[in-house]
């Protein structure tokens, strides 16, 4: 009989692996439509929190994204760079800095709106298996919280 104690290492027996492989392989689905759009995966997912909020602390922001600080800052200050959104401190407590959309990062929904449709067109799922894989991940991130 084999020795079967390293089989935990082997990558088909890995449930990262498919996520991890499946989120590079969405994440390249998006690269040409947020390419026409100036943004970044991460700054798309940022602006896309914004324009549902309008304004909200950079603490918020990042736990809505799962990111940290040192991700979200960069983030932030090249969509600040192109005019979508501005930072600054909240009047009432010095040491919160808020993000908040500008019209310029308003206008670009508009020309952002058909990208989740584009990007669906590319991932072969059925509606309920979409709906099921959106649910088990949500179920998982709040697992991990």
């Amino acid at each position: 009989m084999e020795n079967r104690k390293y089989d935990v290492l082997r990558l088909e027996n890995q449930m990262c692996f498919p996520l991890y492989a499946a989120s590079r392989e969405v994440i390249k689905r998006y690269r040409p439509y947020l390419d026409a759009l100036d943004l970044t995966y991460t700054q798309y997912v940022a602006m896309m929190a914004l324009w549902e909020r309008k304004s909200m602390s950079v603490k918020e922001l990042g736990q809505r994204l799962f990111l940290d600080s040192g991700t979200l800052t960069p983030v932030l200050k090249s969509l600040e760079a192109k005019r979508c959104v501005r930072r600054f401190r909240c009047p009432e407590d010095e040491r919160v800095l808020i993000v908040e959309l500008t019209d310029e990062g308003e206008r670009l929904k508009e020309r952002a709106v058909s990208v989740p449709e584009k990007v669906a067109g590319c991932i072969k799922l059925e509606p309920d298996e979409a709906r099921q894989l959106y649910t088990l991940l949500y179920k998982l991130l709040g697992n991990l919280k």
